[in-house]
């Protein structure tokens, strides 16, 4: 049997529901940084299940950088305006203004780079490659490495987060996912230099 005071423990940290820290403490015997990992996978996996939902609300985060030249916005919207209310959710729009302003994001996700882009990434690349006289079995693995390292340059889901260099901005949603209960997902976003 679990001890109440871990399930709560694990509540306040995480923003999990009870039922999800009891079996995930269960699940990991008791060890609470174990049962973390346990709901971060399970926060994945309900993720993906709210991802279909639509988003008709939402808020801008605002980011202006201190000497006044550098500013940038972001829409980032929710399924209820209850979440977009939220401080969390409203602290996750401004931090992903500052995520824009500071790295320069592109395109929102890979799948929005047009693929005539793409292409002129993966001929520049290869032609690269072939130079450096690359066998063409490893010349496929790293072309995918770095295909994945120019998408984590210009697309924001892809780059590492400005505040947690180890996880990306799309693990730090789905973690705004699990915790808020529906579907979160950026939209537009602009940067602006004076």
């Amino acid at each position: 049997m679990i001890d109440i005071q871990l399930v709560k423990k694990l509540r306040d940290e995480t923003g999990a529901g009870v039922v999800d820290c009891r079996e995930s403490l269960e699940k990991a015997g008791g060890n609470i940084t174990k049962a973390k990992e346990i709901l971060r996978k399970i926060g994945v996996i309900i993720a993906a299940k709210k991802s279909s939902r639509q988003t008709g609300e939402g808020a801008i985060g605002v980011y202006v950088h201190t000497n006044g030249k550098l500013a940038a916005l972001v829409s980032l919207r929710s399924e209820t305006d209850f979440v977009a209310r939220n401080n969390e959710f409203k602290e996750l729009a401004k931090d992903l203004a500052m995520q824009v302003a500071a790295m320069q994001p592109l395109y929102r996700s890979s799948k929005d780079i047009p693929s005539e882009v793409i292409e002129k990434e993966i001929e520049i690349e290869t032609e690269k490659l072939s130079k450096e006289g690359k066998p063409a079995y490893i010349s496929d693995t790293i072309l995918d490495g770095k295909l994945r390292k120019y998408y984590e340059t210009v697309c924001l889901l892809n780059q590492p987060f400005v505040k947690d260099d180890t996880r990306s901005v799309e693990s730090v949603i789905q973690e705004k996912i699990q915790k808020l209960g529906e579907n979160i997902e950026v939209g537009e976003f602009v940067r602006m230099v004076v």
